[in-house]
Parts: C-alpha cells; structure tokens; sequence
C-alpha cells in the first residue's frame, strides 16, 4: 500500500527489511501491511513564548524577561531527524514544544544570571544572539533546529528600570536647561557685540563723511587754482600758438615742396630700376641661362669622357690582363709544343727537320705569291713561245717552289730527295 505525505511532515516505515527504518521528509512510500509500520511526524514551526519571571541578575536585581522563539524538526538532515524520531516519536506538537521551550528557558535564565539589567536592557541584540547560541548548540542534539530567537520584553517589579529612566530623564533635562542658558548667554553675548559693532561702524562712517568733505573742499581748491592757471595760460599761449601756426603753415608748404621733389626722385629711381629689370629680364638672364646651359654641358661632356676613359682603362686593363693571359697560355702551349718538336727531332733527326720544311711550304708559296697578289694590274707580254697568262704566272711560282730544296740543301745539309728516299 502506498502512503504519501506533504512536505510540513515525515514518514517513518520500519519493519521487515526496514533496518534501520526507512525516514521519508515530505513524498511518498509503499508498506506492506501487517509486516511493515508507517509512522508520522510533524515538521511544523513551532512558535515559542519563552518567559523567565524574576530571574536575578549579576547584581542581585530581579527581572522578569519574555522571549519569542521560531523552532523546527529539521527534516533535511538525515541524522538530525532520526535524533528527533527517537525522542520525539508518538509525541504531539504540543509536547515537543513543551520540551523545547523547558530547554530554552532554562538557557535563558543562565544567561539572565551572568549580565546585569543595563546589559539586557540596553543591548538586546547580544542578548539574544547569547540565547540562540546556547539554546541551538543544546536542541540541535535533540533534532531541532531554532529558526529565530528575539527578546520580546524587559521589566521589573521593584521600579529599577523605571529609576534608570528617570535618572536618564533627569540627566536630558539637566543638560537641556545648561544649553537653554548658554543658549542664552551667548544671545546676550552676540547683541552686546553687534550693539557695539553697530555704534562703531556708524562712528566710522561719520568720520569717514568728514574726511571725505574736507577731501572734497581741498581737491575743490586746488581744482580752482588749476583752472585759473590754466585760463591765463591758454590765453597767453594763444598769440604764441598763432604764431606757431603761421611758422607750421610756412614750415608745412615746404614739406609739401620737399615731398613732390622726393616723389619725383623716387619716380625716376623706379623708372630706373623698372629698366634695369627689363634689361636683366631680356639680356642677363637669357645669357646667364645660356651660360648655365653651357656650363652643364661642359661639365656633362667633362663627366662623359671622363667615364669614357675610366671604362676605355678599365677595358684596356681587362683587354691586357686577357692578352697577357692568352699570351702566357699560348707560351706555354708553344714550349710544350716546341719541347715535343725537339723530342721528335732528337728522335728522327732528318726526317723530322724535312718534316717541319714540308709544314713550312705552303707558307713559303704564300709569302712568294702575295706580291702578286697584291698587284692592281700586271700586263703581260708574250714572246711567241711558251705558256701565257695565268699558266705563266703559276707556272713561274712552282719554278720557285722547286728551287726551295736546293736552297734548304745548301742551308742546311740535308737533301729532301734522299730522306724520302731513305724512308721508302
């Protein structure tokens, strides 16, 4: 069977497999009957009048104090509860808070004993927060929680507070009437004050009326001499003024003389300059352009061959360090060229000399023929026999040639004729 319960109360099911038993705060649960028990408990606030009558102070006065205090189970709190379910099971509101207000008056009462009466009275915030301390520490073992605790009212058979009160009232009422009379004291004080300020000030301002007439009758005076001064003044310098006067017209008529002369003179001056500009406009800067233009070319023309020669050295430079490498190249490749020569000449003799004469040939008959080559024009003239013309000329060539082995024989010893000879 299903049992449910509001969130203000709680079910406690015990039984079979219910150990310990099953603690439900406000929802719902199934018991088995007969097997099974459901119990309920109240987790209502529960507001408490906690009055402690007569109680004696620290000082032995008696007091009575009325306190007001908010307690609950505390349902949310899995241990808090069970405690509450042990001691308060089957108990109705009414007995919990019997037992919960025993406890907390009892608590109120020890801390009634341990201040005096201007202590509570005058400070009833410590108090309760004394209260709640003391009072919570002590029911939360019990499974209840104190909400809010606030003391309601202090008094007193014996009239002490309303002693201390009238002693505060007496104490207001001295210290009104000490203000009241310096109050008035210093009333008396500030109108005797402004009484004397007052006559002072109108004092000062009748003296000061005084001093400003007597100011006003010698600045009057003096005033008076000034003027009289003044007219005997301007009379006598009128005739002198009028003198001035004719002498300034004079001295101003030569002015004006002098001013058109001037003018005349700066005319001409400008004139002048207007023609220098002219001149300088139409003839100096033309020839100063032209000048400057020349100048630029020069020196461009100056900066070109310089450049020119720069690079024609630069170029001759590289041209000879190429030349002199080429040359050295060609040098060494002569040597080893003449080197081999010489070995072929150590090794053949002879031969290699005819050889090297056979190479030669050719260049001789080039050197033989470029005379002829050279010639413009050659006129020839036949006798009637033998060959004419070209043939003439080749023919007269090859009859040069083949006298070339003689000569070589003659120069050198060695006959071509007889080499070939040998070799074949």
């Amino acid at each position: 069977m299903f049992y449910t319960c509001g969130p203000n109360e709680a079910m406690v099911v015990s039984g079979f497999c219910r150990s310990p038993p099953l603690m439900i705060p406000g929802g719902r649960v199934f018991v088995i009957p007969c097997i099974q028990q459901i119990q309920r408990i109240s987790l209502n606030t529960l507001t408490l009048n906690v009055k402690s009558d007569k109680v004696y102070t620290r000082h032995g006065v008696p007091v009575s104090v009325t306190g007001i205090a908010q307690m609950k189970i505390q349902g949310q709190n899995k241990q808090m509860l069970a405690a509450a379910c042990q001691m308060f099971m089957g108990k109705s509101d009414a007995e919990i808070a019997h037992i919960a207000l025993e406890t907390l008056e009892g608590h109120q009462r020890a801390i009634i004993a341990h201040l005096t009466v201007e202590e509570i009275y005058k400070d009833r915030k410590k108090f309760s927060e004394q209260v709640f301390k003391v009072a919570s520490s002590d029911l939360v073992n019990m499974g209840i929680s104190v909400v809010s605790y606030t003391l309601k009212d202090v008094h007193d058979d014996q009239d002490y507070l309303h002693s201390l009160g009238k002693a505060r009232t007496a104490q207001v009422q001295k210290d009104a009437r000490i203000g009241e009379a310096k109050n008035k004291r210093d009333a008396v004080i500030r109108e005797a004050h402004a009484m004397q300020e007052k006559v002072s000030a109108q004092y000062k301002n009748e003296i000061d009326m005084a001093k400003a007439q007597r100011d006003y009758e010698l600045k009057k005076a003096a005033y008076d001499i000034e003027v009289n001064t003044k007219k005997a003044e301007s009379e006598m310098a009128y005739q002198l003024q009028v003198a001035k006067t004719k002498q300034r017209i004079e001295e101003e008529k030569m002015q004006v003389q002098v001013v058109e002369r001037t003018q005349q003179v700066m005319l001409q001056e400008q004139e002048i300059t207007r023609r220098e500009k002219e001149l300088e406009a139409k003839v100096m800067k033309p020839a100063d352009a032209e000048r400057y233009r020349l100048e630029k070319l020069a020196e461009a023309q100056r900066l070109k061959l310089i450049m020119e020669a720069e690079a024609d050295a630069e170029s001759i430079r590289i041209k000879g360090e190429a030349e002199a490498f080429a040359v050295e190249a060609k040098g060494r490749a002569e040597a080893e060229q003449m080197a081999k020569k010489a070995e072929a000449f150590q090794q053949y003799k002879d031969g290699a000399m005819v050889d090297m004469l056979l190479e030669q040939l050719p260049l001789m008959a080039e050197e033989i023929s470029k005379p002829l080559c050279e010639a413009h024009k050659i006129t020839m003239v036949s006798s009637g026999g033998g060959e004419v013309g070209a043939a003439k000329l080749s023919g007269e060539v090859l009859e040069i040639m083949t006298r070339l082995p003689e000569a070589v024989e003659k120069l050198t010893g060695i006959s071509i004729s007889q080499v070939g000879s040998r070799a074949q």
